[in-house]
């Protein structure tokens, strides 16, 4: 399958029905209701059976081929220091990345992987015999072609963010590890930061009460790198046809696991907001002066900040907010609101318990709880995942809990509903933007067995060490 980036991503959302005229994207009809409905009643017939909670056969070792070696060169550097793992094969199209993991390996005490260097070279990848695990690290329009095709050939795979951009792609990834009974998680590496795992670990533990309402967000100023980047060039093109929220899963997947998002509850349907595009066009103008972009008179259709407010089955409402194209600090907000007490992230780590909600806890007794209740992951492995990096060490946590629960037939900590619903929204808001902020059905990707499972329990480090 070969992609032509810019037509893919002037025609990949709204399941093909957007028309494109001069470059920008017709709105959708005003039928919005019947639209949603279709969303959500359109499930596909299952050809498989749930994946929720699989287990897989143990491997003793993972083997492993990681394709695209941008952010995959992170990966690469992780993985080789990780007990258990084989870095068989490595697929890129640039020599100098490819030579730089080559040599991580070397510096790891790891043997030279196969080198693979065409453009659908990742397909000979997902090909051979001696790979269990296909490690996803490609832009965006790339995710769900490689997922399906490495599945097809009997591999698990992880897969970077959004896991895909529509909801027939979102489907695509569930029904095909339904019929393979195989994992496709998404590389969620938030939800495996410190204070993230320890508010898990709180929420699991009552402190919160019943949590009613949560927060997150992805709030980067990336307008120079858009510009000026290679690697993210492609977020340029999909800010000139698409609107709503494009990168909604880090904000939404650690408090979405905290509510048991697909397991216990499920998401029932949003409605978002965008403002209008002012930052791109700014900064361009003030930073890229003879650029023939400027002189071409660039537009963009997504908005600097998109809200989205989802509602649950269960009753509890998510915000969601997403605004890569201002001058503001980096947050991803991760506020969780219980009966009895509640935890934000940014600016500043703060907390209110119970009986005293009229003020954030003092930083003594905020440190004493955070000590107490430190998520046992972070526990364990903290320290050496400060050391070998990757985003202050939540990458580390990641990959080495996936080995882990990989070599020990474990279900891994998000399974793929996790990885469409949260990717879903990339689409759903998009048509809510389009249609006046009015509501949007999210699908139940699970086909209705959230409701036959528990939040998974916080893991026991005593049983992982000891039996």
């Amino acid at each position: 399958m070969k992609i032509n980036r810019r037509k893919f991503l002037q025609t990949s959302l709204l399941g093909g029905t957007a028309a494109m005229v001069s470059g920008k994207m017709n709105a959708l009809a005003p039928d919005q209701t019947s639209v949603s409905d279709q969303i959500a009643d359109n499930v596909p017939v299952r050809k498989g059976k749930s994946v929720l909670g699989l287990k897989c056969k143990p491997l003793k070792t993972v083997r492993i081929g990681v394709v695209g070696l941008g952010r995959g060169g992170g990966a690469v550097a992780r993985l080789s220091q990780i007990e258990g793992t084989e870095i068989i094969a490595l697929c890129d199209l640039m020599p100098e990345r490819m030579e730089k993991s080559q040599n991580v390996l070397s510096k790891n005490n790891r043997k030279e992987a196969t080198s693979y260097t065409k453009e659908e070279d990742w397909k000979k990848m997902c090909e051979r015999d001696d790979i269990d695990l296909i490690y996803n690290a490609t832009p965006w329009e790339l995710h769900v072609p490689i997922a399906l095709y490495a599945m097809d050939h009997g591999k698990h795979v992880v897969t970077e963010v959004p896991a895909a951009l529509t909801v027939k792609d979102c489907w695509a990834l569930v029904d095909k590890a339904e019929e393979k009974q195989l994992h496709c998680m998404m590389l969620e590496n938030c939800c495996y930061d410190f204070f993230e795992l320890a508010t898990l670990n709180m929420a699991r533990s009552g402190i919160f009460g019943d949590i009613i309402h949560a927060e997150g967000a992805y709030i980067h100023d990336l307008r120079a790198g858009k510009f000026n980047s290679y690697d993210r060039n492609w977020r340029l093109e999909y800010s000139k046809y698409h609107t709503g929220n494009p990168y909604p899963t880090h904000g939404l997947g650690p408090v979405a696991q905290i509510l048991g998002i697909n397991q216990g509850d499920c998401m029932e349907y949003l409605s978002s907001v965008s403002t209008n595009q002012f930052g791109l066009s700014l900064w361009a103008k003030e930073n890229l002066k003879d650029d023939q972009r400027i002189t071409q008179s660039e537009r963009y259709m997504l908005g600097d900040m998109n809200t989205t407010i989802i509602h649950t089955v269960m009753g509890k409402s998510i915000m969601i907010q997403h605004d890569t194209t201002s001058p503001r600090p980096y947050s991803r907000i991760h506020l969780v609101q219980g009966t009895k007490g509640m935890a934000v992230k940014y600016p500043d780590k703060k907390m209110a318990i119970q009986p005293d909600t009229h003020s954030f806890l003092n930083e003594e007794k905020q440190t004493e709880i955070l000590a107490k209740y430190e998520h046992p992951l972070s526990s364990y492995i903290g320290e050496k995942a400060k050391q070998v990096g990757g985003h202050g060490g939540m990458d580390y946590i990641m990959d080495w809990r996936l080995i882990y629960c990989l070599r020990n037939g474990y279900p891994l900590d998000q399974s793929v509903y996790d990885a469409a619903a949260w990717s879903s929204l990339v689409e759903l808001t998009e048509r809510s933007v389009l249609n006046k902020s009015c509501s949007v059905a999210i699908p139940d990707f699970t086909r209705g067995a959230w409701r036959e499972y528990k939040p998974w329990p916080v893991i026991d480090m005593d049983k992982v060490l000891h039996g």
